[in-house]
Formats: C-alpha cells, structure tokens, sequence
C-alpha cells in the first residue's frame, strides 16, 4: 500500500497506460464491454477524462460537453501512447499541488475533495483498463491492495452516483471470494460470469 492518493493512481495509471500500449495496430476499430465505443473511443474516453480533471484541479474552466465526448473529439493524434501518458502525469502533476487534495472541487458527478477525485479517476483506470484488456485479449495487472481500495471506495460512493452514470451499468453478480478487480468490474455493471477469476 502506498502512502497517498496520487501515488495510488500514479501506479494504476501506468498499468492502464502498459494495457494502451499493448494494443495492437489493428485492434483500435474492435468492439469492448462498453458497448458504444470502439478500442480508440474508449482510450479517447479516458485520455479526455484526465484532461478534463487535470483542468478543473488547476482551477481553470472546463471544455464544452461536447468536447468530453469520444465519438466526437479524439485526443489521441497518431500517438495514443503518447496522449494517455502525457494525460495521465498532467493529471498526476495537478493533484500533487500543494492544497489540492484537501480542497472542494467541481467535478461533473458534484463537489468531491481533491482526494476524492483522484479516486475516481482510479476507478475508471482500473475499470476501463479491464474493458480494454477484454477487448483486446490482454491481461489487467492491477495490484490487488489498490484494487480493492477502489472497491472500498466505489462501494461507498455508489449511491452518489447520477443513475445514469454511464458507461457504468446496474452491478451484476460476482462470487464473494473473487479477486478485488472481478468483484469491482461487475459491481459497475460488467458481466463477469465467464471469467474465471
């Protein structure tokens, strides 16, 4: 277990930005588990989420909704690897600033401190690090301490979350003794029933 938020995300940051970089050439086109984005939306999902939370951190007005939205706006460039680490340490870089992790923030779900920030983007690294594994056929490395403080966390959040807080669905069942990451992807809406642990 490390010692602060920010580190905790800056070490699943960098599983998800391995599981980036494992994607092959022709795999950017091919389905996930979040149903309406291809490989190269959901990448771009993520990349603009940690754009988006790095600029309301720094205290700086936030783009337009429609420029949240993948389908609409790619982030990516010729260099998805690139974008998601350079996303990924400004994000890093902006919650390490002195005050911030205590400090009231405006994010899209409501007012959450700085700390509480860094653990949802924890949780959509780890989510959607797992729906990128699934869809191209790597293996999600998540430790399993961090994890499961993601978990803690979700579970204790779950009810402030807008009902239609896609692309997170209704939880589906787990078994009780199944890896913090099974238990975590299916109690925001990913079926986990063939997965073997």
């Amino acid at each position: 277990m490390t010692s602060s938020p920010v580190e905790d995300l800056a070490a699943l940051l960098a599983v998800t930005g391995g599981l980036v970089a494992g994607v092959r050439p022709g795999q950017w086109d091919g389905p996930t588990p979040c149903t309406d984005w291809n490989v190269r939306q959901l990448v771009d999902h993520f990349v603009i989420g940690d754009r988006l939370f790095a600029t309301i951190l720094r205290g700086e007005a936030p783009p337009p909704p429609s420029a949240l939205d993948p389908k609409v706006t790619d982030v990516l460039g010729d260099d998805p690897v690139k974008a998601q680490r350079t996303a990924a340490q400004d994000l890093l870089a902006a919650l390490s600033e002195p005050g911030v992790l205590e400090r009231i923030h405006q994010i899209p779900i409501g007012p959450v401190p700085g700390a509480g920030a860094a653990y949802i983007r924890a949780t959509e690294a780890v989510v959607h690090g797992w729906d990128l594994a699934q869809a191209t056929g790597q293996e999600p490395r998540f430790p399993d301490d961090l994890v499961q403080q993601v978990l803690d966390f979700t579970r204790a959040k779950l009810a402030d979350i807008p009902p239609d807080r896609t692309p997170f669905g209704p939880p589906q069942p787990a078994p009780d003794d199944a890896p913090p990451l099974t238990r975590l992807v299916a109690l925001l809406g990913r079926s986990v029933q063939e997965q073997n642990g």
